[in-house]
């Protein structure tokens, strides 16, 4: 999971804390549907939907919820956790 990367060896690299709401939501786009070298990932994707409506993204929060519909509960709780654990890493 994103969260997890440290190199972009399968993936994209994790974006540094003053990635904006924008590139933050690009970035969870591509999760969630798997393309621009990102693999499928939709908890990757909702973390950063989460982490991109905190940065003022309006998009994010729709397509954070829309995907959240798609998940496991427990699939849910693992991105909001790599969410916090990102914000606590600054």
């Amino acid at each position: 999971m994103l969260a997890q990367l440290q190199v972009a060896s399968e993936g994209l690299p994790i974006p540094g804390l003053d990635a904006s709401g924008d590139e933050l939501f690009r970035l969870g786009l591509l999760y969630s549907t798997g393309q621009g070298g990102a693999p499928l990932d939709y908890v990757s994707a909702h973390m950063l939907f989460n982490l991109a409506a905190m940065r003022g993204s309006v998009e994010a929060k729709i397509y954070r919820k829309e995907l959240a519909g798609e998940m496991a509960s427990d699939q849910v709780a693992e991105a909001q956790r790599q969410a916090r654990e990102w914000l606590a890493h600054g």
